[in-house]
């Protein structure tokens, strides 16, 4: 209890409830509460158990700031405990064997939600972030957190067969979360509001939905990944997902391009599961606004496939899975190492230098300069008519498949000693080849939007 008067008055109140009536929650159920639906200082029944958590999320407020009371003894008014709320949220997890009541003071017009659970907490912050793909000058692509992770036998001797060169995406859960997506200008002060997702639900978010659906982009699990239009250039955006209604993902911040940038995006290709940014390509034909695997071309599509295809078959003519080249390393680690690689530098990423109220002392980007028509690195790309830089790749993913692949197979990439920024972005991840971590960054994109390095 945060003061004396606070505490009379739950007693009092207390007291006077043992004769007047209660709404009862039913357990794992979610109560959704205004203040045309309640009475001044409402109390509510709690359920029998031997641990219950109760969770409580303010949605809006006006000029009160409502307090939540937990009495975890309906025999007695001195087990009482005041739920603290932190940024609109908070919980109370103990025991009401002999029933409970939860109190709630000033309520003035204030909406809110609770839920009382015997598992987990329902209401709830997700550690994990949405992830940003990339962004043009009014598109974004943008990426739930993870779930539902891959879990696959590595293969094994004799037997030992590997993925195909053009992947086969598995089926996607049955019963996946309900994901919602928000974003408002950063100037909405969204961020500095309530982080409840009933909160944060009810705001107007920007922008245009031109599809949703899930995508498998690496191991960690399957997404849901939203391409987005009608977005505002040159503009900072705040975005959040919202899980289930109940759980909140974020904030996460992005800036669209200027409005002269030219690059599509690329995105939801079995072969480059991972590649989801801005690519060097003459626009798409409408009505489709970006590239996928069902509109890139196979001029594009087909070497690459066919380098996979090559790779992977050398690859094989090691006894992979009965003699070992490395203790920490497989043929399987090998090929999916390359794969990223391959797909890095055969998709270079469009990229602007950032803008003139960025931070002096944030890294600058290894952009290449500016080009046009082919692309050096993948000459198979078209030619394009529009001048653009591009992010060069992480110098660790070519790192990543000289450590993982047999050596026969020749995989050497070059050193920071020996030129090695000329072709890859380094000292954003490792300061010195193979020190994860110890760089300026240590990541190459942040929560913020800042991309140093393409590390897909």
């Amino acid at each position: 209890m945060h003061t004396l008067s606070r505490f009379l008055w739950y007693l009092i109140h207390a007291t006077l409830a043992r004769v007047s009536a209660q709404e009862s929650l039913t357990l794992n159920t979610l109560y959704s509460f205004s203040e045309a639906s309640l009475s001044s200082d409402p109390t509510f029944s709690l359920p029998q158990a031997q641990q219950l958590t109760v969770s409580v999320a303010i949605c809006s407020t006006g000029t009160t700031s409502p307090a939540f009371f937990v009495n975890n003894n309906t025999a007695s008014t001195t087990d009482i405990f005041e739920i603290q709320l932190y940024s609109g949220f908070g919980n109370w997890t103990g025991t009401t064997q002999q029933g409970g009541s939860l109190v709630v003071q000033n309520v003035g017009q204030t909406s809110f939600q609770v839920v009382a659970s015997t598992g987990a907490l329902v209401h709830e912050l997700i550690p994990a972030l949405p992830f940003l793909g990339d962004t043009t000058n009014t598109q974004a692509l943008i990426y739930s957190p993870p779930f539902s992770p891959i879990e696959s036998s590595p293969p094994t001797y004799p037997n030992y067969t590997l993925p195909p060169a053009n992947l086969s995406i598995p089926s996607p859960p049955s019963s996946p979360p309900a994901f919602s997506l928000v974003i408002a200008p950063t100037s909405s002060g969204l961020a500095s509001g309530m982080q409840t997702a009933c909160s944060i639900n009810s705001t107007f978010s920007s922008g245009l939905v031109v599809s949703n659906d899930l995508w498998l982009r690496n191991n960690d699990g399957w997404r849901s990944q939203w391409l987005i239009d009608d977005l505002t250039p040159s503009t900072n955006y705040t975005a959040y997902v919202i899980q289930d209604q109940v759980k909140l993902s974020g904030p996460i911040y992005f800036t669209t391009k200027s409005p002269s940038f030219p690059c599509p995006l690329v995105h939801s290709l079995p072969f480059c599961p991972s590649t989801s940014y801005s690519v060097p390509l003459p626009f798409p034909q409408s009505p489709a606004s970006s590239y996928d695997s069902s509109n890139l071309p196979q001029s594009i599509s087909d070497p690459l496939l066919q380098y996979m295809t090559n790779f992977t078959t050398m690859l094989l003519t090691f006894a992979c899975g009965r003699d070992l080249y490395s203790p920490l390393q497989t043929c399987e680690s090998c090929q999916e190492a390359y794969r990223a690689w391959l797909c890095s530098v055969s998709f270079p990423r469009c990229a602007e230098p950032p803008s003139s109220s960025s931070s002096p002392s944030s890294p600058m980007p290894a952009l290449t300069t500016p080009r046009s028509g082919s692309n050096p690195r993948n000459p198979f790309l078209p030619n394009v008519s529009y001048s653009y830089q591009t992010v060069l790749p992480c110098l660790e993913v070519c790192s990543a498949a000289d450590r993982a692949c047999p050596t026969f197979l020749g995989m050497k990439c070059p050193t920071t000693r020996f030129n090695a920024a000329s072709s890859y972005g380094v000292g954003f991840i490792d300061e010195k080849q193979g020190v994860l971590g110890g760089g300026s960054t240590g990541t190459a994109q942040d929560r913020w939007g800042n991309v140093w390095c393409n590390p897909s």
